[in-house]
């Protein structure tokens, strides 16, 4: 019937349509006003798990002291540290990106980062040596960077002699770690051991970190959480284009740099260095990332994901309600811009602890602040729009400080939220590298790539086991 025909029979129906949009449509086409809801079926097998998740009454305070903490907690950095004694690291004793992994099931990348930092710390003469020393399975130690509260980059191997950034929330104290970028192609954390790669670990050894530590001390504790909001109105989105972040890091720390005392040939290395490397800053954005998303950690009913990070071969996340357990899944191929002659047979899947980035709203999250970053990782600039646009629907809220000039300025979408992972199947999105599959390659690539799927329904089942049941009435 007509919306005109009602006209002779009582006021025009008002229709609420869910699903595809073909009823609206229709509806719509025969005069009648319709409100259409944005439904979909959830991911199979998880209506079970998501009512009683969804009904636990501690979900809605607990999510929202989640994004109170991850937004009230600061980042500044405070020093600059040899990683032996700051993490507690012997000779032998290496940790690694992603949830806990073997030598056995170890990524290409993974075991040829472990092999060049096991000829830096000397444990064998030369990367090639070893192999035979990790596959015996003894006599080291192989942990994930976040069970030291540290994060590393694509294979994100830390080891004693390496130097780390020191990142504190100042309101509680609480610390975050991370290694000193070495800049792109045949670098450590992408698997390359070659002796040009282990010097230059050397000289940021002995000469970097040194001068980055009387630099930050001479400088007092830098506003990180500052510089990545004013990254966001210059074109940076923190995971994959760091340019501005890099400039403005060096503007603090420069004068200090040159008054530290140094041999001048010295700071002019480190700030050729610095200047010329646009990813500088990647490895301050991520440790700030972490000390804000361990706020949140340990908030029993919270559906919030407080990490995600990627060993080469399992992808993890570990969420706010759930303590540290990890629900892990394979990594996936990321589909982006291939280096030189390099292919799509030539890349391991993803790896790294720089979705931590994305688990903090930032990177992938909010591509729209950084068009010019689909040069680098492909697609359009329209994808990028897109992509930050879709993930304000799996997440609990937007980050008052990250605003997106493009969006009208609105705040970054903040809050992976489980429930609404599985009930719209929409997966956050990463922005990567790539590394070659192969130990001793290097950096192949970049490009976007996902979680995959069934990790989120694994979270879901945990956290509808540890549910509290609705008060009747």
């Amino acid at each position: 019937m007509s919306a005109d025909a009602h006209r002779f029979t009582g006021p025009a129906p008002r229709l609420v349509t869910a699903g595809v949009s073909l009823f609206a449509e229709s509806v719509a086409a025969q005069g009648a006003e319709v409100g259409e809801v944005d439904w979909r079926p959830p991911m199979p097998g998880t209506a079970a798990d998501l009512a009683r998740v969804m009904a636990d009454p501690r979900r809605r305070p607990a999510n929202a002291e989640a994004l109170s903490r991850i937004f009230g907690a600061g980042a500044h950095l405070v020093d600059v540290l040899p990683a032996g004694a700051t993490l507690g690291l012997a000779d032998r004793d290496f940790l690694h990106a992603g949830p806990p992994i073997d030598w056995s099931r170890a990524s290409g990348p993974l075991r040829g980062a472990l092999m060049g930092a096991a000829a830096l710390e000397g444990v064998v003469e030369r990367p090639e040596d070893a192999e035979r020393l990790f596959a015996t399975g003894a006599g080291y130690s192989l942990d994930p960077c976040h069970h030291h509260a540290a994060v590393g980059p694509m294979a994100g191997v830390v080891s004693a002699s390496m130097w780390v950034f020191v990142v504190e929330d100042p309101a509680t104290g609480r610390r975050a770690y991370c290694t000193l970028n070495e800049g792109l192609g045949k670098v450590l954390r992408y698997g390359a051991y070659s002796e040009e790669v282990l010097t230059r670990l050397r000289w940021m050894s002995r000469v970097l970190g040194p001068l980055l530590q009387t630099a930050v001390r001479r400088h007092g504790p830098v506003d990180l959480k500052a510089i990545l909001a004013q990254m966001l109105q210059m074109g940076d989105e923190a995971h994959n284009r760091n340019r501005a972040g890099t400039l403005m890091l060096l503007r603090e720390l420069l004068p200090e740099l040159i008054d530290s005392g140094a041999p001048s040939a010295d700071v002019a290395e480190a700030v050729r260095f610095m200047a010329g490397n646009d990813h500088f800053f990647l490895n301050l954005a991520m440790p700030a990332c972490k000390v804000t998303l361990d706020a949140a950690r340990d908030i029993p009913g919270s559906t919030v994901v407080v990490a995600m990070a990627r060993n080469g071969t399992d992808f993890g996340i570990q969420v706010a309600g759930t303590g540290d357990q990890w629900f892990t899944g394979p990594a996936q191929l990321a589909d982006g811009l291939f280096l030189g002659s390099f292919g799509p047979d030539d890349a391991n899947p993803d790896i790294g602890d720089s979705a931590i980035t994305e688990t903090a709203g930032l990177g992938g999250f909010s591509m729209a602040a950084a068009p010019a970053i689909v040069r680098f990782v492909g697609g359009e600039v329209a994808d990028a729009l897109a992509a930050s646009r879709r993930m304000y629907e799996i997440t609990v809220g937007e980050h008052p400080m990250y605003s997106i000039p493009v969006l009208d300025f609105r705040g970054s979408p903040t809050g992976i939220d489980v429930t609404k992972v599985v009930r719209t199947e929409i997966l956050p999105q990463i922005n990567t590298g790539m590394a070659g599959r192969l130990a001793g390659v290097g950096q192949v690539g970049a490009g976007l790539v996902t979680p995959p799927a069934e990790i989120f329904p694994k979270a879901l089942a945990r956290l509808a086991q540890l549910a509290q049941p609705a008060e009747p009435g």
